[in-house]
């Protein structure tokens, strides 16, 4: 409940008595600044739960892994990855517990540095040297971490994501790219935010910075959560796919060792048959076969031992990082030894059929068989080595017999074994055609015998069944079979199909059968009856059921940040209740001045959007631009009156601003690519050219220079035209600049365009910046980072000092305080500090610019895309009231509060409309003036024809803009 709740009770209804009655027994109340310690830690809890989420689904991983041949890089970049994110987690928790210091707690003590911590961590790593990294449930921190070492702690995570990413890509049996994507785009946006947060050093103790970097964890919790799912999918889907590539592989080394062994085995004992023969040359060569292949099979039975053990050790490297003959004779040299083994052992046992005397007949059988089972090793080998070249020439594009087709269409196109392919062609197709021509013949043939059919013998070996229906004999009875087999089913019957929703009972399909219906009205009272029988919904008993929940409040004894409970402290006496009644006695005068603000006058002041609305200083004018081309002038009064119409060109298109001079004399009216200065005096016109595209233009307070915002920098000129100074916002791209009252420095807000080091975010959104620059020195004072789209600034002078509203896209506006402070030392430097954020009670989308408002500035209005225009206090920060101006008709596209005592606002539509809202409840009849079906006419100027405009002379020395008499 807020504090205009505390107030009137729901809004608008009840008055201070009731509101008070409504409120808890304690009289406290929730203030803005409690709502923002509630919001800000639950971002951190939420923040935390990722954090603790991804670093469980990092230590499932972990444990998949191990099982996991060459994984010792993995399980270690894992470890450090917890570590950091461990680390990242216990600097946010300090930057949480500084910010929000009732709802967040500081760090545990577990995690404050002690130095004996090291030495034991040393004499822990030196235990499990060669046991693989340490299993934890939580790392712990064993460094002293500060505040200023944010940036260097996301650059470090980039880091350690980096090497994580390496490491689990190193597994070429499974790749996903759902992890590769995700962590790269969260190692490109840890990098962004490292470059940015560089320029911030010695500040990170500032509320502001460290409101940006917990910012930052809505950001950096989006990338987490993308991290966790993809992989908790890569434990689910790619551990097991990696797991059994390996044992695959491991099986067939497994399956070779135990070939070659057996293999040694048989040449062992064949080798007891011929070792003594030494007596000829055939019998030299049978044993030295025999014993190379012995040798090779023995070679080959190590071998793949050996690399079945490398592929299922943890610590071996990853493929890519051995030495490329050590890959080739751990993978290849287990098969090529077996293949040699088995061609020595056939040579060898061909000798020995000749060498041990054997007939002819098994000498040549011996030999003939051993070739053809040669050959079709050595073919298949072949085709097998070919496959592999035909995938890494084509990159797997082509398959080999793809190859080998494209090959013999190339050897086709020779000319003779072209002109040989066409001369089979043409004999192929003849041939074909005589064989169709005589099957054609004999199927006419056959159709021209008589074909006889005793019909006697036919009906009494066959029985009609009852669901046949007889034909009468007729001329067709001479027909083919096939056409009489093709009638009797056409003139068939099918008995009548159950319908019914349960199992048919199997003794009474007879009687069923018997009473079928036969007539088409007996069908379909059966079919009618049966969808009648049918059960209804309600008889299956479906029905819907209904539960309220309901919500208790929970109401926290909190109080401002800036004050002190303690049991000591007096100033939560009688100063705080002052206090506390004057802010409830501004507030009710606040409140009994804005309720009664209603639409007192609608005026059709253009025919198009209505851009822009400004009142004169003095209150006495209103300057409006629309996208009709034309600037239009009113008078305020009782009514208000068209005062002079300004029309543009179309070649200088469209008015996005207008802007009246601190003192009154002058209007500046923005233009896309120029400006035009208005005197009031004498009604005379200067347009200046822009190189660049004008995004804003605003005035110094003396009233004699303005300035334009173009792309990252501003330009000072006078109202002549000159061009006074240039000042550069370096990488920001500038959305607005306001100027200070001293005339000294520059308040500008916008996006960055890049990092310092040229770095753009992958995900994340841009930093925006709001930036003091100063004007004497030529060079940014200070810089304060911000996550939300910021748009606008405005500054106005309070009894507390110089404050800037900055309004967001989308978000709260807000108020910061312009301060003075020391650097090292240095001369003064002016810093912004957060002071209010302005909330809405139920969830808004701002648009536009906020505004100042009231006597001194001390409310502040904005508007958000339903068109409700939110009006607070600039103090308190609470909402005072709402006004609905969608009530009215017309979108809300612009509004302006009047610089004079009495509170009065403007208000501009789409439609070309300027409602004019007043607390003047008593106003007569006739001055309210009524919307008109067209605006009231005016001269439309054409300015291409005279640069400078002269007006008649004004009706009364006290008018500011010379009038322009109809």
């Amino acid at each position: 409940m807020s504090l205009v709740e505390l107030l009137l009770k729901h809004g608008d209804k009840e008055d201070l008595s009731q509101g008070q009655s409504a409120d808890s027994e304690d009289g406290h109340v929730p203030s803005v600044d409690d709502h923002l310690q509630t919001t800000g830690a639950e971002v951190f809890c939420r923040f935390q739960k990722r954090i603790n989420n991804l670093d469980k689904e990092l230590r499932n991983f972990a444990n998949s892994a191990r099982q996991l041949g060459s994984s010792v890089a993995i399980l270690s970049s894992t470890f450090h990855l917890r570590e950091r994110l461990a680390q990242l987690l216990y600097l946010y928790h300090e930057n949480a517990a500084r910010l929000f210091p009732r709802m967040v707690s500081r760090a545990d003590s577990v995690n404050v540095f002690d130095p004996s911590f090291l030495e034991v961590r040393r004499k822990h790593w030196k235990r499990i040297k060669f046991k693989g990294s340490p299993h934890v449930a939580r790392p712990m921190i064993s460094e002293k971490l500060e505040m200023e070492q944010f940036p260097h702690y996301f650059e470090a995570l980039a880091k350690d994501v980096t090497t994580f990413l390496h490491c689990l890509n190193e597994f070429p049996e499974f790749t996903d790219e759902a992890v590769n994507i995700s962590i790269m785009s969260f190692e490109g946006d840890l990098k962004y935010w490292s470059s940015c947060l560089q320029e911030y050093r010695g500040q990170f103790r500032h509320s502001a910075v460290q409101r940006y970097i917990h910012d930052l964890s809505s950001e950096l919790g989006e990338h987490i959560d993308n991290i966790t799912a993809a992989l908790s999918m890569f434990v689910e889907v790619g551990v097991p796919t990696i797991r059994f590539a390996q044992k695959h592989g491991a099986m067939n080394l497994l399956n070779l060792s135990t070939i070659a062994t057996f293999f040694s085995a048989v040449t062992a004992t064949c080798l007891q048959y011929s070792f003594n023969s030494l007596d000829s040359s055939i019998a030299h060569s049978v044993n030295g076969f025999w014993f190379a292949s012995l040798v090779f099979s023995i070679a080959a039975a190590v071998n793949s031992l050996l690399g079945l053990t490398w592929k299922q050790a943890m610590y071996r490297s990853p493929g890519h990082r051995v030495p490329w003959w050590v890959l080739i004779w751990i993978k290849r040299s287990p098969l090529v030894f077996l293949v040699i083994s088995n061609a020595c052992f056939s040579i060898g046992l061909c000798c020995f059929t000749y060498s041990s005397g054997q007939h002819y007949v098994t000498s040549t059988i011996t030999t003939v068989f051993t070739a053809f089972t040669s050959f079709g090793l050595v073919a298949v080998s072949t085709w097998f080595a070919s496959e592999r070249w035909a995938f890494q020439q084509h990159e797997g594009k082509k398959w080999l017999s793809d190859i080998l087709i494209d090959a013999k269409d190339r050897i086709l196109q020779i000319p003779p074994l072209q002109y040989l392919a066409s001369g089979m062609k043409f004999v192929k197709f003849h041939c074909t055609k005589f064989l169709n021509y005589m099957r054609h013949i004999r199927y006419r043939a056959s159709d021209l015998l008589p074909t006889h059919v005793d019909r006697k013998n036919a009906a009494s070996s066959t029985k009609t069944p009852p669901c046949m229906v007889e034909v009468p004999a007729t001329p067709t009875d001479t027909m083919n079979p096939l056409f009489r087999a093709t009638t009797d089913i056409r003139t068939s019957r099918p008995a009548p199909l159950s319908r019914n929703f349960s199992m048919p009972n199997l003794r009474d399909l007879q009687t069923e059968e018997s009473t079928a219906p036969r007539s088409p009205k007996e069908l379909w009272d059966r079919a009618f009856s049966g969808v009648l029988s049918r059960p209804s919904l309600s008889q299956m008993g479906l029905a819907t059921a209904a539960s309220s929940n309901k919500r208790a409040s929970l109401r926290q004894l909190t109080a401002s940040s800036n004050l002190s409970f303690g049991p000591g402290d007096r100033r939560y006496g009688n100063s705080e209740e002052n206090s506390q009644a004057m802010l409830k006695s501004r507030i009710t005068a606040l409140i009994s001045d804005i309720k009664p603000l209603e639409v007192t006058q609608d005026l059709a002041a253009h025919e198009a959007l209505v851009r822009h609305l400004q009142f004169s200083p003095d209150g006495k004018y209103l300057a409006t631009s629309s996208w009709d081309k034309t600037t239009t002038i009113l008078r305020v009064g009782e009514p208000f009156v068209i005062h002079r119409i300004i029309a543009h060109s179309t070649a200088q298109g469209l008015v996005g601003q207008v802007a009246w001079s601190p003192c009154g004399k002058f209007l500046l009216t923005r233009l896309s690519r120029g400006i035009k200065i208005w005197s009031a005096l004498d009604g005379s016109c200067n347009m200046i050219d822009r190189p660049a595209t004008v995004q804003a233009v605003a005035w110094f307070p003396r009233g004699e220079d303005f300035i334009s915002i173009e792309g990252n920098s501003v330009t000072k000129m006078n109202i002549c035209g000159n061009v006074i100074g240039t000042y550069h916002f370096g990488n920001m791209k500038l959305q607005d600049v306001a100027v200070s009252t001293d005339s000294k420095h520059l308040l500008g807000v916008g996006p960055l365009l890049e990092s310092p080091t040229g770095l753009q975010p992958s995900k994340s959104r841009a930093e925006k910046r709001l930036a003091v620059f100063n004007m004497e020195a030529n060079q940014i004072e200070s810089m304060t980072p911000v996550l939300d789209d910021v748009k606008h600034v405005t500054l106005a002078s309070t009894r507390h000092g110089l404050i800037a509203l900055v309004s967001y896209d989308c978000t709260a506006p807000q108020v910061w305080m312009l301060e003075s402070f020391h650097r090292d030392g240095d001369q003064p430097v002016t810093r912004l500090t957060l002071k209010n954020t302005y909330l809405s009670k139920t969830p808004a989308q701002f648009t536009g610019p906020s505004y100042f408002g009231g006597k001194n500035n001390e409310v502040v209005l904005s508007a958000d895309k339903a068109g409700v225009i939110h009006i607070w206090d600039q103090e308190a920060g609470v909402l005072l009231h709402r006004i609905q101006t969608q009530s009215y008709g017309g979108n809300l596209t612009c509004m302006a509060w009047s610089a004079s005592d009495s509170f009065m606002l403007a208000t501009g539509t789409h439609d070309g409309s300027v409602r004019i809202w007043t607390s003047n409840t008593d106003r007569s009849d006739g001055s309210f003036m009524p919307r008109s079906t067209s605006p009231t006419p005016f001269l439309d100027i054409d300015l291409s024809e005279a640069a400078t405009l002269r007006i008649s002379p004004a009706r009364s020395g006290s008018d500011m803009f010379p009038s322009y008499t109809y």
